[in-house]
């Protein structure tokens, strides 16, 4: 691999600090220069700025229709005009439509685009597939790769016309790093921080507090397990942070849901998921959730819902269960029959840590070595 400038791309450094650090260290073992550029309004970017990456500020909105993509087009372009890059890398819808028709116009190198989760999908709403289906069929002409995280994002770009091993690429997500969900010397901590008996029955869900990942759904079927009093020895932890979050405490406090714990935002997950008994995800939509990833690599069966991304992840019947959106009753139905069977627990989660091995980092980095090498060698 040449030495040279490389250029990652997001809307947010937020996302940039969570997934790419590893694959930007990628490159600086091989002695290229890394750069990364995106909105540091969600914080991060001394997180990348940190690993040694050379930042810059582009002031990306999140919605496609914010007036403030204008400013962030031209400093977008300013930039590319005073910096040639042999491999641009986009990420996240905004930032990647812009990037890749602002590195065409400006003569820069290959362009990759991962796509984490396309927002045109199976029983996505119509608005979504006339914005986003038609930005991607335009985007494409920009595209040199194409990298997808799911199988139905992969059939919905052959539509598109990418093509196989040409310029259209499957890895395994962004990686997880296995190392962190070795032997749980810590789990106990945990359950004595929360006051739980070792053996409480632990459901965890890890998640930012939005509409998209759908906590009242959860809510909803753990107020129809927890208030049974065969399970009073059940609890819910959800972890993270959002703008619901106040209103699902104020939810929970209201409908009087027993043994739900408001967690926040964590930086302890692999010893929190080590605790944990069951892992769920109630999502309307998802790219490859690393969660889902994350708990079967602490060998923990998931409950989730049969939405892209997930169903990548959780086999029916073997590494879990899948519910259908909406479905209270199968959700609740689902989780009580992992809380009362514990060989059942333990069975499927050996199965999904097997799997998991298929998503580990170290693999991710040699299937995104290979898309790098290529493009960087033509």
């Amino acid at each position: 691999m040449p030495s040279g400038k490389i250029l990652f791309l997001a809307t947010v450094y937020t996302h940039l600090a969570a997934f790419h650090i590893p694959f930007m260290r990628f490159f600086q073992e091989r002695g290229v220069e890394v750069h990364a550029a995106a909105s540091s309004a969600k914080g991060h970017k001394e997180n990348v700025e940190a690993a040694g990456v050379i930042c810059w500020e582009i002031p990306f909105a999140r919605s496609p229709y914010s007036p403030a993509n204008l400013k962030a087009y031209r400093c977008l372009k300013d930039l590319l005009w005073k910096h040639r890059f042999d491999l641009i890398h986009v990420h996240t819808p905004v930032a990647a439509f812009l990037g890749r028709y602002l590195a065409k116009i400006t003569h820069q190198g290959p362009v990759l685009y991962t796509a984490h989760g396309f927002h045109f999908y199976k029983g996505a709403p119509r608005r979504n597939w006339l914005i986003y289906y038609n930005a991607e069929r335009l985007a494409a002409r920009w595209t040199d790769g194409l990298i997808v995280v799911n199988g139905e994002d992969y059939e919905n770009a052959r539509r598109m016309g990418f093509e196989p091993g040409r310029n259209l690429f499957y890895v395994h997500g962004v990686g997880v790093d296995l190392s962190f969900f070795g032997a749980p010397s810590y789990e106990n901590a945990v359950r004595r921080e929360l006051g739980l008996a070792v053996t409480d029955v632990v459901v965890t869900c890890v998640a930012e507090m939005n509409p998209n990942k759908n906590h009242i759904f959860l809510l909803n079927a753990w107020k129809q397990i927890a208030t049974r009093e065969t399970h009073s020895n059940n609890h819910l932890l959800l972890v993270g942070s959002g703008e619901l979050k106040s209103y699902l405490e104020e939810k929970v406090k209201r409908e009087h849901i027993p043994r739900v714990h408001f967690l926040g935002f964590r930086r302890d997950v692999p010893a929190i998921l080590h605790a944990s008994d069951i892992v769920t995800l109630t999502s309307k939509r998802e790219g490859l959730p690393r969660c889902i990833m994350e708990a079967m690599a602490a060998g923990k069966p998931v409950v989730a819902t049969n939405v892209r991304g997930s169903r990548d992840l959780v086999d029916d019947g073997h590494t879990g269960f899948l519910v259908e959106p909406g479905d209270v009753t199968g959700l609740a139905a689902a989780l009580e029959r992992l809380m009362r069977d514990p060989e059942l627990r333990a069975s499927m989660g050996a199965a999904g840590k097997a799997k998991i091995q298929d998503y580990s980092l170290d693999r991710v980095l040699a299937e995104m070595a290979a898309i790098y090498n290529r493009y960087l060698d033509e």
